[in-house]
């Protein structure tokens, strides 16, 4: 998973889950989870790749980091509760899923 259409698809498998671009740079679109608005996917291009930011939960944040040099503090975000995904190749598309998916997990338990 390198691009932001697959990021974007694999997202919306999940339930009320929809695609905003809610600032005034078409660089970043979102993935948001209707019944809250909040986002669980965050996707942007810097330094020629495609980044995700996900949502994680501050126990896994410093495993993730660990196990890939791809997987690093959330870029423009709170870093004890986000990791910044470099979509570089270098993560398995297993992990970048599951990542994703905690993300929404997370966010969806939000009121």
């Amino acid at each position: 998973m390198t691009t932001r259409d697959e990021v974007l698809t694999y997202g919306l498998t999940f339930p009320d889950a929809y695609i905003d671009a809610p600032f005034h740079d078409d660089n970043w679109v979102l993935l948001r989870y209707r019944p809250n608005k909040r986002a669980f996917a965050w996707t942007y291009e810097r330094g020629g790749f495609l980044w995700v930011n996900v949502k994680v939960d501050p126990e896994w944040r410093d495993f993730w980091r660990a196990a890939y040099p791809s997987v690093v503090p959330g870029y423009h975000q709170n870093k004890k509760y986000w990791n910044s995904l470099i979509l570089d190749g270098s993560i398995p598309e297993a992990d970048v899923k599951r990542m994703i998916a905690e993300s929404y997990d997370l966010i969806a338990k939000l009121p």
